[in-house]
């Protein structure tokens, strides 16, 4: 049974394991709300999944059995971690769309890493198939009382450290942070708010918490493969059904957003499932003038390619990377010209293609090609119409 004793036990435990992660303003955001980061993004291994994997794993029996696990990397590298200290044996099941930097990170922690096909719930069914073969404890990323109260201490470090915080935004893909999270607020503060936030493309908590039952999706769709799950836990809907206020989604573009914006502004990384909770401060998606507002920052375990792919994206759907295609008369001076609108409204052309017209296009005719840096989609909105007006026609 879940207690917020138990989560006092491990926050105990855990003091000479987990980092005490900062607490870190964040204004600059949000222009209209107080609103602070808890960077579990700073946390050992990278992420907040080593607290429940330590409490669980000094939890059990002091035998020689394996403790075997399934992760898209982060409760992975956590429960490497856990058992290296508590000299335990480790053998991870990984899907293979897990970032190769969080593959490598969980074999140089000492454990034994097999790569499964397919999404977590794959590598879920092959951690069970080896337990019951080969024996062993197989230690649960989320659906679990020991994990979900180690996960809980976060909680009462954001009271200690941001004590009249009225709304938290967490991350969720199987539930184990955001039902800890919530459990032990509600325990401590009732009055507080809590939202659970989920990438778009992979929304089951979404669905379980709106139809109050076990959900599986047929297909999960996210570049934040930390919260890619198909089926939330059944522990945890039952939490999250009982101690969440609500249940928001986020799309790929706000959430490659946020990371840039995270970079930019906080010069923090975050990765994809860690930078959802800003992602929906970012776009508004809750009501939050004049309120004082912590989003978790759960895990920074981004793979470097991945996160120059997100850069260029979060660049593009916030308007601050443009390509505009325009069709024109094949005479000296166009160039010219656009360009000097461009640089009049203040942008930075960075790229230009000439392709002649097609064959339903002007004989004379051509079209321009330009990239550009804009500092938003405002300044978008001015050039377009600027070039607009001078008689030129934009076609996308």
């Amino acid at each position: 049974m879940l207690t917020l004793d138990k989560v006092y036990r491990a926050h105990h435990l855990l003091k000479s394991v987990a980092r005490y992660t900062d607490m870190i303003e964040s204004n600059n955001l949000s222009d209209d709300c107080d609103f602070r980061l808890k960077a579990e993004n700073l946390q050992l291994t990278g992420s907040f999944k080593l607290r429940g994997a330590f409490f669980k794993i000094a939890s059990l029996p002091q035998d020689d059995r394996e403790i075997i696990a399934c992760s898209a990397g982060n409760h992975s590298q956590g429960v490497s971690l856990a058992a290296g200290k508590l000299n335990r044996k480790a053998v991870i099941f990984m899907p293979s769309i897990a970032p190769i930097s969080k593959v490598e990170a969980t074999r140089k922690l000492g454990a034994e890493v097999h790569l499964v096909d397919g999404v977590y719930d794959d590598a879920y069914l092959a951690a069970n198939e080896y337990c019951k073969k080969n024996g062993g404890i197989f230690v649960h990323p989320f659906d679990d009382e020991d994990v979900i109260a180690g996960q809980g201490t976060i909680a009462l470090e954001i009271l200690e450290q941001f004590p009249d915080v009225d709304t938290v935004l967490v991350p969720v893909g199987g539930g184990g942070l955001c039902s800890g999270v919530a459990f032990t607020l509600k325990q401590l503060k009732p009055d507080v708010k809590v939202f659970g936030v989920q990438a778009k493309g992979a929304s089951g908590m979404c669905k379980a918490f709106t139809e109050k039952q076990s959900v599986t999706l047929d297909k999960v769709s996210t570049f934040a493969d930390g919260i890619a799950v198909k089926t939330p836990g059944v522990l945890t809907r039952e939490l999250c059904c009982k101690y969440v206020d609500g249940m928001l989604t986020v799309s790929d573009d706000e959430i490659a957003s946020a990371i840039l914006t995270l970079m930019e502004k906080q010069k923090l990384v975050a990765e994809g499932a860690g930078a959802v909770g800003v992602a929906a401060v970012l776009a508004k998606k809750l009501e939050l003038a004049g309120k004082k507002v912590c989003a978790v920052v759960s895990g920074g375990n981004i793979d470097v390619n991945i996160l120059s792919r997100v850069i260029n994206r979060g660049l593009l759907s916030s308007g601050r990377v443009a390509e505009l295609k325009i069709a024109m008369l094949d005479k000296p001076g166009q160039l010219r010209e656009v360009s000097a609108i461009i640089a009049d409204c203040g942008a930075n052309v960075i790229q230009v293609r000439h392709d002649p017209g097609g064959e339903h296009a002007d004989i004379i005719g051509c079209f321009l090609h330009i990239k550009m840096e804009t500092r938003n989609r405002e300044q978008l909105m001015q050039i377009r119409q600027a070039i607009s007006k001078a008689g030129y026609q934009i076609l996308n």
